[in-house]
């Protein structure tokens, strides 16, 4: 299969929507780990534990977790988004593809709510996200491979 520029509109659509939605987790992330800043008053720099009447403290397990939740997204969020446009690029089956892009947000939210609640089910959210992407990059390579 060749790689073409063309990518179909209706998947084009549907990786805008899912990536969208992934940012804005992403982002969201931040706020979380603000909030539970300011409810611990732990805070990382002097400055903000002085104006906001707290301590530094860069271990507490509470603000860590969340940190770890959103790095952790950061570590496969940002690849996901790079990889899925050349996935796209190689014209795969479009049920198929959407539904690895669907399948990939819905991992990266269970992933979070476990993280974030302690829930062991955060292992499959991480897993099914890496498959999805380990999936589309071999589909990727596979096409690409008579150009190379």
């Amino acid at each position: 299969m060749a790689v073409t520029l063309n990518i179909d509109a209706d998947l084009l659509k549907t990786y805008v929507f899912w990536g969208t939605v992934l940012i804005v987790k992403v982002l969201m992330m931040a706020f979380l780990t603000g909030r539970q800043r300011m409810k611990k008053k732990i805070f990382a720099n002097p400055e903000d534990a002085q104006s906001h009447g707290g301590k530094v403290k860069l271990d507490d397990p509470d603000v860590e977790r969340v940190r770890r939740a959103h790095l952790n997204d950061l570590e496969n969020v940002v690849p996901f988004l790079l990889l899925t446009p050349l996935y796209l690029s190689t014209g795969p089956a479009p049920w198929i593809a959407a539904n690895l892009i669907r399948g990939f947000a819905a991992a990266r939210i269970v992933h979070t709510i476990g993280y974030l609640n302690e829930m062991s089910i955060r292992g499959l959210g991480f897993l099914g996200g890496i498959a999805i992407c380990i999936f589309m990059a071999g589909s990727t390579l596979y096409s690409c491979c008579s150009i190379a």
